[in-house]
């Protein structure tokens, strides 16, 4: 069992989870064909994180890579950035910009 993970990604947790959801309890290189076909910008970010997943579980347990399958993935919302954009007469107008924390674990077939 090997994990990656990535903090404070700059997209929300929503649709880091539209993309999770296609690509849970899938064989590592189904998933990564799945990621590249997609070519959302957080399907990127999965991807590098994924690619990490797998380096970690080749170099620090030994596993071959044919074998993993992605056992645990999951976002967490991450801080909000508040900001401001100016608005008509002078006034200002709040908004959020949101962040994620991504948690990717593979492990060989059998679980």
């Amino acid at each position: 069992m090997a994990t990656a993970y990535n903090k404070n990604i700059g997209y929300s947790a929503y649709k880091m989870r539209r993309v999770i959801n296609m690509i849970r309890l899938k064989p590592v290189n189904e998933a990564k064909v799945q990621l590249t076909l997609l070519g959302t910008p957080p399907a990127k970010e999965i991807l590098k994180i994924l690619n990490s997943a797998i380096a970690n579980a080749i170099s620090l347990e030994s596993l071959n890579e044919a074998d993993l399958v992605i056992s645990k993935i999951f976002a967490d919302a991450g801080p909000r950035m508040k900001r401001f954009k100016p608005r008509a007469r002078g006034r200002a107008g709040a908004f959020d910009r949101p962040s994620s924390h991504l948690t990717i674990e593979v492990n060989t077939g059998e679980l």
